[in-house]
């Protein structure tokens, strides 16, 4: 509905009451309709104005109850960062130079239309409407709220006024708010102050639309928090909980909730913002996010910090498939905790991870390495059972959208020693690595025996290939007879024979005895 500005002219006192329809099937009938002389128009199909009960005096236009049925609301923003309604309630809306003028979030800085400037609204109601948000002439689809309602009482341009709006968000679940907003920002309706209280439920992450959805990011979320704006700056912090989340493309649904209790600050000019808190509660595994973010067209980039000492292993389990984690088939970690410290850059969607993992007195349950390593328990009597222990593993990671690369791994397993190497990790889960095992204890008697290695124990170079499920132990032949002959150079006399079949028999492939 259009108020001209010719309706508040009058120094005389007029009182109307309307209820106007269109041609929708449910309405009494169709016709042109005006609120007041001056303008006449044709309501939009579908579209109803009722319940209009107004009083004009002094230039003054008091409207006591206005109701909009079914509206369909499309909200645009500009690269530039300007929305189609921004110029609401300005007085040179129309003037070409308009929007070179600074936006500035103090109402009395601008003059605003002198009609809006006396206009009231007692009790203005949107109901089951339908809002659209999306970027002009931008490639991704807009944002689509359903089941709109707006209940707004005590409006005016020039002051705050309460406000509550729920709505069925994009691809499942609903949000409510509850606060207030105003004085309208007469240079930039946008920048309108708010304040309120905001609560969603069961946010589809995947299906919403807000997510790149290559990111493989999943899940089903609640939000419960404050939402504060002075026109420049939008504040929020709150509590998140998100269920059957999912972190990467190739992970599987979490199987525990993860909440995260937030602040942040958001630059509506640069579209940019901070986190300045992210306490990351996934059962008694607590970790600490933070940093940055900033929209550029349809992606959101970070640049963050993750921290987390001494993370109860138990709970993290249940996280790594979400996480893209893959474990040998039937097996889990249990016990222990795992410690790090993150850095995260890059597009949402493809993130750089890297820093330092370390993970002690743990366990893989399900596990033997001593089936993969078969020789061992026959020729050494060492034992690492059904479940291979670990009193440390620690390396430095980074992940990128083309594979994971290790280094400086250092694994010590008490009935094997210390395994050290690097490797990588493709996408699809193809092991690449380069190690060397550094044996002590009772590990050491059968195979230094054997090799013609001494009773010092040895180092004994091998491959990881294979797939993260289903890992091979490989011997590194060529390695292992660099370092015979180095032993035969230092003044050794080692039987290279036994020490090939002793090593390879190490892994699984023992040489066939002479026909």
């Amino acid at each position: 509905m259009f108020l001209p500005s010719s309706a508040l002219a009058g120094e005389h006192h007029e009182t109307c009451r309307k209820d106007y329809r269109n041609s929708h099937p449910d309405s009494a009938g169709g016709r042109d309709c005006s609120a007041l002389p001056g303008k006449r128009e044709q309501l939009p199909a579908y579209h109803r104005i009722t319940g209009v009960v107004c009083t004009r005096t002094n230039k003054t236009l008091h409207v006591t109850d206005l109701t909009l049925d079914r509206p369909q609301i499309v909200l645009l923003r500009t690269p530039a960062g300007k929305w189609n309604f921004s110029s609401l309630g300005s007085s040179n809306a129309s003037s070409p130079t308009r929007d070179k003028a600074p936006a500035t979030a103090d109402p009395k800085s601008s003059a605003t239309d002198q009609s809006l400037e006396n206009l009231s609204v007692a009790k203005l109601n949107v109901n089951n409407g339908r809002v659209s948000i999306g970027d002009a002439n931008g490639k991704s689809k807009p944002h689509v709220y359903d089941n709109v309602n707006v209940t707004v009482r005590n409006f005016s341009f020039s002051s705050q006024f309460p406000l509550t709006v729920a709505a069925d968000l994009p691809g499942g679940g609903n949000l409510k708010l509850d606060g207030k907003a105003g004085p309208i920002n007469p240079n930039d309706a946008a920048q309108t102050p708010l304040e309120a209280k905001l609560d969603v439920k069961r946010l589809d992450l995947a299906a919403s639309g807000f997510v790149d959805p290559s990111s493989g990011i999943a899940g089903l979320a609640d939000f419960d928090g404050t939402v504060a704006s002075d026109g420049h700056v939008v504040r929020s912090n709150g509590t998140m909980k998100a269920d059957k989340l999912k972190m990467s493309a190739k992970g599987s649904p979490a199987g525990r909730p993860v909440e995260v209790r937030y602040a942040t600050d958001y630059n509506l000019q640069s579209q940019s913002g901070t986190l300045s808190k992210a306490d990351v509660a996934i059962g008694k595994a607590l970790a600490q996010l933070t940093g940055n973010y900033e929209t550029r067209g349809d992606a959101t980039l970070v640049n963050m910090k993750l921290n987390a000492q001494n993370m109860p292993v138990d709970d993290l389990e249940a996280m790594l498939p979400a996480l893209g984690v893959v474990l040998p088939s039937g097996s889990s970690l249990k016990g222990g905790t795992l410690s790090t410290a993150l850095a995260i850059s890059g597009p949402v969607a493809k993130p750089v991870i890297t820093g330092p993992i370390k993970l002690v007195q743990t366990k893989l349950a399900g596990f033997n390495l001593g089936s993969k390593l078969s020789a061992i328990n026959a020729l050494s009597g060492a034992q690492t059972g059904s479940d291979t222990s670990i009193q440390n593993f620690s390396t430095d990671a980074h992940v990128a959208p083309d594979g994971v690369r290790t280094e400086n791994v250092d694994l010590i397993i008490p009935a094997l020693g210390t395994l050290t190497g690097t490797g990588t990790i493709s996408p699809s889960g193809a092991l690449n690595y380069h190690m060397t095992a550094n044996l002590a204890g009772a590990a050491v008697t059968g195979l230094s025996q054997i090799a013609g290695l001494g009773g010092k124990g040895g180092s004994i170079p091998f491959f990881i290939q294979g797939t993260t499920s289903d890992p091979k132990f490989v011997p590194d032949v060529q390695g292992i007879m660099n370092s015979r002959l180095k032993s035969g150079l230092q003044g050794n006399k080692p039987n290279t024979g036994s020490a090939v079949d002793a090593i390879t028999g190490l892994f699984g492939k023992k040489k066939k005895p002479n026909q």
